[in-house]
């Protein structure tokens, strides 16, 4: 499966990442889901390590696989059928000049119980870090979900 990655809450890479992440409404409820790089595995980017892969191709990738994909990989069924601005979502990248973590995040995101499951999905909790808000990650409106 393209961009494939054991990506759920228990996920916990060795040290701290920079990565893409969504909070997908699932039957069972909301799930974070991410796809995360190393630090020595991120690209620059100015100042900034930032994952080299945009929300949209890993997204798509997702989707082209199949629910039964999915399903192995521990991802949602419910990536299948929707598309990716659909979710809120966000990106954690690592400012190297502030030695800080940023985490972008859609506002309905930024909520400390959300933020600290971001914190640990991602292996910053004992780092030095920031949420701010970004109009790149504000999840679009359907009228049927």
């Amino acid at each position: 499966m393209p961009n494939e990655q054991p990506v759920s809450a228990e996920y916990n890479p060795d040290g701290p990442c920079v990565g893409i992440f969504w909070r997908v409404q699932t039957s069972a409820g909301p799930k974070l889901v991410s796809h995360v790089v190393s630090l020595t595995d991120a690209d620059e980017y100015g100042d900034f390590l930032t994952h080299p892969t945009g929300h949209y191709e890993i997204w798509e990738g997702w989707r082209e696989a199949g629910a039964a994909a999915l399903k192995r990989t521990g991802l949602p069924i419910e990536i299948a059928s929707s598309e990716y601005e659909e979710h809120p979502r966000g990106r954690v990248v690592f400012d190297r000049r502030a030695e800080k973590f940023i985490i972008y995040a859609d506002r309905r995101l930024q909520k400390a119980t959300i933020i600290s499951d971001i914190v640990e999905l991602f292996a910053i909790g004992g780092h030095s870090h920031i949420v701010r808000s970004d109009s790149h990650y504000v999840a679009q409106p359907t009228p049927d979900r």
